[in-house]
């Protein structure tokens, strides 16, 4: 295999790296601001002490 092929696989390595860790951001996320939701309709919003 040529130096070229290396990069380039290497490259795919890289962004289906940034990509999975894109959609775990974006996963992780959703979840925080559904359990935000959560706590302000039980009342968790304790802002007025």
């Amino acid at each position: 295999m040529s130096a070229t092929t290396y990069i380039f696989l290497a490259n795919c390595a890289v962004w289906l790296g940034v990509t999975g860790y894109l959609v775990f951001l974006a996963t992780r996320s959703a979840e925080l601001e559904k359990r935000v939701r959560q706590l302000e309709l039980l009342g968790g919003d304790d802002n007025d002490r």
